[in-house]
């Protein structure tokens, strides 16, 4: 059966498409990886290897009690590529996983390019190939692929060139003792959690906001973001009550507790199907995280918040993928053509590599006539899959792997950190279940 398979074409020697090109091949399955490196190069690459880590030489920590960190250990079970090689470079940083950066992007481009199932092609791809196709060309995808990407959706918003990202908070944080639910003037149901101020509070508020850090614009991305998105801090700097008019409007909303209008109220809305991550409505920001964190624990029912993504501005591209790919990266219709790390909007290294993988996998099995090994919600690969193929998601942004991804314990748990650990090994043990699944190779 496998002389039968013809190769599969991936694009993007970056982590995501390396990963999908190593799990293919694992599986007898033929691949040509085509990059355009060193041919062509972008701003932010310097190197002619495979899986340049482009900005922090850290893929974050390495510890179960943080979800990344159950991420990696799920990759490690299911025998990444990308981990082998970064355990293999890693250097000293506590508790997280830092690499030597030229080391690690060595070890993967000897790795690929050693691999006798994996024919590498230089030079770059302007149009979509017939075939099975692992799309994996990341953030700064080329115009001419850019625009044969389009093509494939000429009736959707099928890519986002977003300048403006609000942060993201968990619903167990916020205080609920100090906000409600409830949708202006009561139509809509509970879509929004209210954030009450009082004056005092909102201008003291206010007055942090104006003052608060912002965050540099790197040398690779556009310093014009602010002109499609303003954000919050700049909007609050056109005056004291530029806010109260805009994104912290009370008009329409009565406290349950007062029987009145606040004198502000941020909004938060869902940002799951499950209730579990809400985003600040109109905060989109480009303050550092620890200003964000500092100002934004002045609104009274998010002094305790969990953020699990704050907020950022910068040019990116990436797909509305809820609605254009499935639980497998696959486009919806258009099953021959996968899509993979951060043009899908997962974001970070981990995450690159966490979708290559699964989109490696799904479509070497599909080729080989195997069963799909389908990740669980209760996985950190999975919930991250689910997330971005999920219907439900109306604002979609670029997401961290985080806990709040994960359905909830069936029992309570005292301290954020049991509770993560409760989590890990509940995921950890559904992936050894896959273990087996994963391990069947046709003809190997």
């Amino acid at each position: 059966m496998l002389e039968k398979i013809k190769p599969v074409t991936v694009i993007g020697a970056g982590l995501a498409g390396c990963e999908a090109a190593w799990q293919l091949a694992q599986r007898g399955v033929p691949v040509t990886l085509r990059e355009m490196k060193p041919r062509k190069m972008t701003p932010a690459h310097h190197s002619g290897d495979f899986a340049e880590l482009v900005c922090s030489k850290s893929l974050r920590s390495d510890q179960l009690e943080n979800a990344v960190g159950l991420l990696k250990q799920e990759l490690r079970l299911c025998r990444s590529l990308i981990l082998a090689c970064a355990d293999q470079t890693r250097v000293e940083a506590g508790g997280a996983l830092a690499v030597d950066r030229t080391g690690f992007s060595r070890a993967v481009t000897q790795a690929v390019r050693q691999h006798p199932g994996i024919t590498v092609e230089e030079g770059e791809v302007t149009a979509i190939p017939e075939g099975e196709v692992v799309i994996a060309t990341g953030p700064l995808t080329s115009d001419g692929l850019s625009a044969a990407i389009a093509q494939l959706f000429p009736d959707s918003r099928y890519l986002n060139f977003y300048d403006a990202a609000a942060p993201i908070v968990t619903f167990e944080s916020v205080d609920m003792d100090l906000a409600w639910f409830g949708s202006r003037y009561g139509k809509g149901g509970e879509d929004y959690i209210n954030c009450p101020m009082s004056q005092e509070e909102y201008l003291a508020f206010w007055q942090q906001l104006c003052q608060a850090e912002q965050a540099p614009v790197h040398g690779f991305e556009d310093s014009r973001v602010f002109e499609g998105c303003m954000p919050v801090e700049v909007m609050a700097r056109r005056g004291e009550q530029t806010l109260c008019f805009g994104p912290l409007k009370p008009k329409g909303l009565t406290d349950p507790r007062t029987g009145r209008e606040p004198y502000a109220v941020v909004q938060l809305r869902r940002d799951n199907a499950q209730g579990t991550l809400y985003n600040l409505v109109g905060f989109q920001t480009h303050l550092k995280w620890g200003e964000q964190k500092r100002v934004f624990s002045m609104i009274p029912a998010l002094r305790q918040a969990q953020y699990v993504r704050y907020g950022v501005m910068h040019r990116n591209t990436y797909l509305d993928s809820p609605r254009l790919l499935d639980r497998y990266y696959r486009v919806r219709g258009q099953e021959r053509i996968v899509f993979a790390g951060q043009i899908t909007g997962v974001e970070g290294y981990v995450e690159s590599a966490a979708s290559g993988l699964l989109a490696g996998v799904e479509l070497a099995h599909r080729l080989l006539g195997l069963p799909a090994v389908d990740f669980p919600r209760q996985t950190a690969i999975g919930a991250l899959a689910l997330y971005v193929s999920d219907q439900s998601v109306a604002d979609f942004q670029p997401m961290n792997i985080n806990f709040g991804l994960l359905p909830a314990l069936d029992q309570k748990v005292k301290g954020k950190r049991n509770r993560n650990a409760l989590l890990a090994r509940r995921s950890l043990g559904l992936v050894e279940g896959l273990r087996e699944a994963l391990s069947r190779i046709e003809g190997g």
